[in-house]
């Protein structure tokens, strides 16, 4: 079991920071359609979406990382729940993803999109960065405890999705400003993306051993083959397979993999 200890005043305003940029991610979506502030989130992607595109009804996906985040950071506010590695080592790398999530949503309003790109890359590498390091630690943590399912599964999510959706934007914004390098046609570079986001996966999957981090990435690649079989097959079915050799490469690597060590 994780050792576990009650949290320190500078602790718990850690925690407390991370119950803030958990509402700050979940509120800034909110607001922002209710008000009709600047851009929605499918108009900035459209201009630009010519190379690589993932059909709308993938980013539902969202409602559920939202759900994971407030349970995440709604967990770490009770009195009860103790201060573990995990907690401790994820808790203020949280806060800046978190916080970056909802930047983005004001940085597409606004249509910034240089800016965007670096909020949406800063806030992969805040989560996925600490989760490599303690991916030991993340191991071995056994399957029934909270620290599995209250933090690596919604922590793992978000990373898993960011992964998917940070080479998106970067396409998407490079494509509206016509930067796309020469030496591959644009649906090259689109075929490139979606193998070096598969290979990352794979990856990180074999580091973590959690099929939290694999599944969202291979909801966004069936994404991108339902949007883009009429129009790109060879992108399409490109994307199919990728989710495909994902899935079956993380429930080999995370049920396959015995080592003394419950891996879920």
């Amino acid at each position: 079991m994780t050792a576990i200890e009650r949290p320190t005043p500078a602790q718990q305003t850690r925690r407390l920071a991370v119950l803030a940029a958990a509402v700050f991610a979940v509120i800034v979506p909110v607001v922002q359609a209710l008000g009709g502030f600047g851009l929605s989130q499918a108009e900035f992607a459209a201009d630009g979406n010519q190379t690589l595109r993932v059909a709308g009804y993938a980013f539902s996906i969202w409602s559920l990382l939202y759900l994971g985040l407030l349970i995440y950071a709604g967990r770490q506010a009770l009195p009860q729940t103790g201060e573990s590695v995990l907690i401790n080592r994820m808790g203020w790398p949280s806060v800046v993803a978190f916080f970056g999530i909802g930047f983005w949503i004001v940085m597409a309003a606004l249509n910034l999109k240089a800016a965007s790109v670096v909020v949406i890359l800063a806030s992969l590498l805040a989560l996925l960065l600490p989760m490599l390091a303690s991916a030991r630690t993340i191991r071995a943590t056994g399957a029934m405890e909270r620290d599995r399912w209250f933090l690596i599964w919604p922590l793992a999510a978000l990373a898993g999705w960011l992964t998917v959706a940070a080479p998106l934007n970067l396409i998407t914004v490079a494509t509206a400003f016509e930067a796309l390098p020469a030496a591959l046609s644009p649906t090259g570079w689109a075929v490139l993306a979606v193998v070096a986001t598969t290979l990352v996966g794979i990856g990180v999957t074999w580091a973590l051993r959690t099929l939290a981090y694999p599944l969202p990435i291979a909801w966004g690649l069936v994404g991108a083959f339902v949007a883009e079989q009429e129009v790109k097959p060879v992108l399409a079915f490109t994307a199919l397979a990728a989710a495909f050799a994902l899935v079956v490469a993380g429930v080999i690597i995370v049920f396959g993999l015995r080592r003394g060590v419950e891996r879920r």
